[in-house]
C-alpha cells in the first residue's frame, strides 16, 4: 500500500501539461472528473485536500484566441485573468457532483514568505478545511509579474504543504519520477524510487521544463522536495497524465519517487520554533496557564499576567512563569499593543476589545514548544 494511503492532510499540484489538452486548450474532463472522484474518496475518509493546480494561462489563451509561442507579459497576465474563472468553474462542477464545496485562494511566493500575510493565508486555509472544503489554490498571475518569469507551481505547492503542515505533497507531472538522468534523452537514466536526502548529487540530476505550458521542470519539483522535507513533509513525483492517476497511486498501482523526511510536520515546525536565536518578546503567565501548558493546552489570554517587547503577530516569544523561569515559546498570534489590551482578559472578550474579531488564543498549542 501507498504512503498516500494514510495521509491526513494532503496537498496535489496539478500540472498544466496534465490537466489542459495540449492541441485543444483545453480541460480535459475525463481526466479531471476522475482526480474528483478520488478526492471525494480521500475527503470521505476524513483526509484533508489541498488542489495547487496550473492550467489558468493555458485556457486562457484559448480563450482569448492568442497565437501560440511566447507571450508577452501583459498577455500571460490577462490570459491568467480570463484562464483562472474556467479553471475555478471546473473544479467547482466536478466536485459539486459530491456535494464538496471549493474555495478559491489566489496567493504569490510573497504570501508565503512574508510574516502577516503567511499567517493570514495559513489561517484562512485552516478555517477553509475546518469547514471540510477543498481549497484550489493557484499563483495570481495576474498581479504577481515575477511569478509569471521564473514562479512554479511545484514550489508554491511546497509552501503551501509547509503552511498548513501537510503530511505529504504530491506532484503529478507528465514524468513518473526522479531519474539519474533525463529519460527522455538517455537510455541509461536510471530510476529512482526513494529519497531521503537531496544531495548535490541528487541536484544535479535535475533537468528543464518538457513543453511550452509548464514553467516547472525537474528543478524546481527538487526545490519542492527541499522545503517540503525541511517542513516534515513526505513528497511524491508521479505521472499524473493517465486518467484515475491518482487513484493509482492511493493504491500503490504506479510507481513513483518518494522523498522521505526524518521528522513529522509538526514536529519540523516546532524544532524551527525552539531553534530560532531571537525572540521578540515575552509573555508572563499566572499559575493557571503554567498547568493548562504542561498539559499540551494553548495559552488563551486569560492566563497572561504581563507583556514584554514590541512584537508583531506571527513573531516568536517566550513564555516565562512569576518568577521569569522560561516556560515555552511560541508564536503570538496578536501583536504586542493588541496583546496588551487583552491580557487577563477572557477570550469572548477579545471581538469588544481589539474591534475585531481574533484567535481565541494569544499563542495555539500547535505554534507552542514548551521546555
Amino acid at each position: 500500500m501507498s504512503p498516500l494511503a494514510g495521509s491526513k492532510r494532503l496537498v496535489v499540484k496539478i500540472g498544466s501539461s496534465i490537466l489542459v489538452d495540449e492541441a485543444k486548450g483545453e480541460i480535459r474532463h475525463d481526466w479531471l472528473d476522475a482526480l474528483t472522484d478520488d478526492v471525494a474518496h480521500l475527503h470521505k475518509d476524513g483526509c484533508d485536500v489541498v488542489l495547487v493546480s496550473s492550467g489558468a494561462i493555458r485556457l486562457g489563451r484559448t480563450h482569448l484566441k492568442l497565437p501560440p509561442g511566447p507571450l508577452r507579459l501583459e498577455e500571460s497576465q490577462a490570459a491568467a485573468a480570463t484562464g483562472q474563472i474556467q479553471l475555478a468553474h471546473a473544479y467547482q462542477a466536478a466536485l459539486a457532483r459530491h456535494g464538496i464545496t471549493v474555495a478559491q485562494v489566489l496567493l504569490t511566493l510573497d504570501d508565503s514568505e512574508e510574516r502577516r500575510r503567511y499567517l493570514n493565508a495559513r489561517q484562512t486555509m485552516a478555517t477553509l478545511l475546518g469547514l471540510k472544503a477543498v481549497p484550489v489554490i493557484n499563483e495570481n498571475d495576474t498581479v504577481a509579474t515575477d511569478e509569471i518569469r521564473f514562479g512554479d507551481n511545484d514550489r508554491l505547492g511546497a509552501r503551501v504543504a509547509e503552511m498548513i503542515s501537510a503530511d505529504t505533497l504530491v506532484l503529478l507531472s507528465d514524468i513518473d519520477g526522479l531519474y539519474t538522468g533525463d529519460p527522455r534523452s538517455d537510455s541509461s537514466a536510471k530510476f529512482i524510487p526513494e529519497i531521503r536526502e537531496i544531495t548535490p548529487a541528487i541536484e544535479a540530476m535535475g533537468g528543464s521544463a518538457a513543453s511550452e505550458m509548464s514553467n516547472g521542470g525537474m528543478v524546481t519539483k527538487l526545490m519542492a522536495g527541499r522545503i517540503a522535507m525541511a517542513a516534515g513533509c513526505r513528497m511524491a513525483i508521479a505521472d499524473g497524465r493517465p486518467v484515475g492517476a491518482l487513484g493509482d497511486l492511493i493504491d500503490g498501482k504506479t510507481r513513483c519517487s518518494w522523498f522521505l523526511p526524518e521528522a513529522s510536520p509538526l514536529s519540523a515546525r516546532k524544532k524551527w520554533i525552539k531553534g530560532s536565536l531571537k525572540t521578540a518578546g515575552s509573555l508572563t503567565v499566572d499559575d493557571g496557564a503554567v498547568k493548562a501548558l504542561s498539559a499540551g493546552k494553548s495559552l488563551l489570554p486569560a492566563g497572561v499576567t504581563g507583556i514584554d517587547g514590541d512584537f508583531k503577530r506571527g513573531d516568536v516569544v517566550d513564555v516565562k512563569d512569576r518568577a521569569g523561569r522560561l516556560l515555552a515559546r511560541g508564536l503570538v498570534a496578536y501583536a504586542a499593543e493588541d496583546a496588551r489590551r487583552i491580557a487577563g482578559r477572557k477570550s469572548a472578550e477579545i471581538e469588544r476589545l481589539l474591534g475585531f474579531r481574533g484567535r481565541d488564543e494569544i499563542v495555539h498549542r500547535d505554534d507552542l514548544v514548551v521546555e
